[in-house]
């Protein structure tokens, strides 16, 4: 699998990241434990997991152990305060069986006020600031739906790397709270790295049936999946994070495997084949 620079934080990561968001579906542990080999026996060196994905950071806590020196581990956290931020950072490490991070993230900076809160004076960053001081975490980065919010966070903050919405969907439907482009160029000026999610994303469940451990409807067979794939990573990112899904997870890497980049004349015509579906973001 390809690997490529995570910004300025000297590490090369694979194209798809092993997103722990599988254990949001209640998997048996064997299911999870063989997904997890596989990924990383298949180059996969780059986890991203946080504690409100069900039981994720115990799930991968003996794999964090065992391959830790091959692995860069980012993690989240939903606090906004300093106190609050501190001490799930403190748990995150204990069920992840780590001494350290090598990120941590502010998660789901969509709302002003959440990036007022956690960017304050006895905001959530101080908690990393402290952090990054003692060792306990080496980068600090962000994650959020919301493109605008991100521009405004990267004003206040110089952050490591963004997590953030990169597809084939949203870009069909193009507006300022789903277009990830300016976010792209930005983190390319000044070298941060960028994780993409929602990848495989179609759109919203069109109702309250789910055929897939997604929140949104996927794209769900080995050649939309590659090409959604292939899609995002012909984009200005790093990685992209595999699906909450396990099955689907696993045809993502596949994807990843084969990937080769993507023409501009092959983009134009995806973008035209999946301008039908409704975009997922600006949700309603």
């Amino acid at each position: 699998m390809e690997r490529r620079p995570l910004g300025r934080t000297g590490w090369k990561s694979g194209a798809i990241a092993l997103g722990a968001a599988i254990f949001m579906g209640k998997p048996a542990q064997k299911d999870a434990d063989a997904f997890i080999k596989r990924a990383l026996d298949y180059g996969v060196n780059h986890i991203d997991v946080a504690p409100t994905y069900g039981d994720a950071e115990i799930g991968m806590g003996r794999w964090v152990r065992e391959y830790r020196k091959n692995l860069f581990l980012a993690c989240k956290t939903r606090n906004r305060t300093e106190k609050e931020a501190a001490e799930e950072l403190r748990k995150s490490l204990e069920r992840l069986q780590t001494d350290h991070l090598d990120l941590y993230q502010l998660h789901a900076l969509d709302k002003p006020e959440d990036l007022e809160t956690s960017l304050g004076p006895e905001g959530a960053i101080q908690a990393f600031l402290d952090a990054k001081k003692q060792g306990l975490i080496k980068h600090i980065g962000m994650t959020s739906h919301n493109p605008v919010s991100i521009m405004r966070a990267l004003k206040r903050f110089d952050f490591d790397t963004v997590l953030l919405p990169v597809n084939c969907v949203l870009r069909a439907h193009r507006q300022p709270e789903n277009d990830y482009e300016p976010v792209l160029a930005l983190a390319k000026e000044r070298g941060l790295g960028v994780i993409a999610m929602k990848a495989i994303a179609k759109g919203p469940w069109p109702d309250e049936k789910r055929l897939h451990n997604t929140w949104y409807q996927p794209f769900d067979t080995q050649q939309e999946i590659d090409q959604a794939v292939w899609f995002t990573l012909s984009q200005d990112v790093t990685t992209a994070a595999s699906a909450s899904d396990i099955r689907l997870a696993t045809m993502m890497i596949d994807a990843a495997e084969r990937f080769t980049p993507m023409s501009e004349e092959q983009q134009t015509e995806l973008l035209t084949r999946v301008a039908s579906y409704k975009a997922l973001f600006p949700r309603q």
